[in-house]
């Protein structure tokens, strides 16, 4: 059989077996070691030069399953590999960090505060630097009420946070709150620390970073204000123009981002 045509069929295999591989990867309960998954992407590699060179139909389609199998399993390890090395340290969790970074996301409103993703620059505890994940979800909670001071999407700030991994509720069928935010490239969840006794917060100005928040945030203010006889339909225009569901009110049953 044409070399040509082998390569083009055992490629569609290989995008099979690269899906197998995936799933497969997915079942393991505990992950292993990175090298592990080197020598998967290495035997994958030179399985897929094995099925280029070989002109039987049979063993090349076999070779390119296997290929697409080690090539998925090894990729979706190394990334997961990469991920965890990023994770909370124990020793922080509960612990008043001081963190400086930029506010990521459009930030979501509440009645109590605003939530919000954040990308951190910098981290320091007791007069010394520490390490935290590069992306964190926090929440700005006032008191009595009072929330947060209408942060906006692209701010750089520094404030005191505590944090926890992130958890949540294992039910089948369930959402699954830790996937989610995995997906996010989040690992690490908490608060902004604003009472009396704590450091106060400190805006150091706006930046051109996540510009597409800012412009959905810019949207969803000019829809509240042209429409500010009715908050529930302004809430609802901006959820559907921008995805800003935080602006939903009176609705009964508040929907979550």
């Amino acid at each position: 059989m044409p070399r040509g045509l082998i390569v083009a069929r055992g490629g569609f295999i290989a995008l099979v077996g690269w899906v197998m591989g995936v799933a497969l990867q997915l079942q393991q309960p505990v992950l292993w070691a990175l090298s592990s998954y080197r020598a998967l992407l290495l035997a994958g590699a030179l399985a897929l030069a094995g099925m280029v060179l070989t002109r039987r139909w049979l063993a090349a389609m076999c070779t390119a399953l296997l290929a697409g199998v080690l090539i998925g399993a090894g990729l979706t390890g190394l990334r997961a590999v990469h991920f965890a090395a990023d994770a909370l340290n124990p020793a922080l969790q509960g612990q008043d960090i001081e963190v400086t970074g930029r506010i990521a996301s459009l930030p979501q409103a509440s009645a109590q505060g605003e939530r919000f993703d954040f990308e951190v620059e910098s981290a320091r505890r007791g007069g010394g630097t520490v390490t935290l994940p590069p992306r964190l979800q926090l929440g700005w909670y006032g008191e009595s009420g009072t929330g947060s001071p209408g942060l906006r999407a692209g701010e750089r700030w520094r404030f005191t946070v505590r944090l926890r991994s992130p958890h949540g509720n294992f039910n089948p069928q369930g959402f699954d709150r830790e996937r989610w935010l995995w997906e996010k490239g989040i690992q690490a969840t908490g608060y902004v620390r604003n009472g009396p006794r704590d450091p106060v917060p400190e805006r150091l100005g706006a930046t051109w970073w996540h510009p597409l928040d800012s412009l959905r945030q810019s949207v969803s203010e000019r829809i509240g204000e042209r429409v500010a006889s009715d908050p529930r339909s302004a809430g609802v225009l901006a959820a559907l123009v921008v995805g800003d569901q935080s602006a939903i009110v009176g609705l009964g049953k508040r929907v979550v981002r």
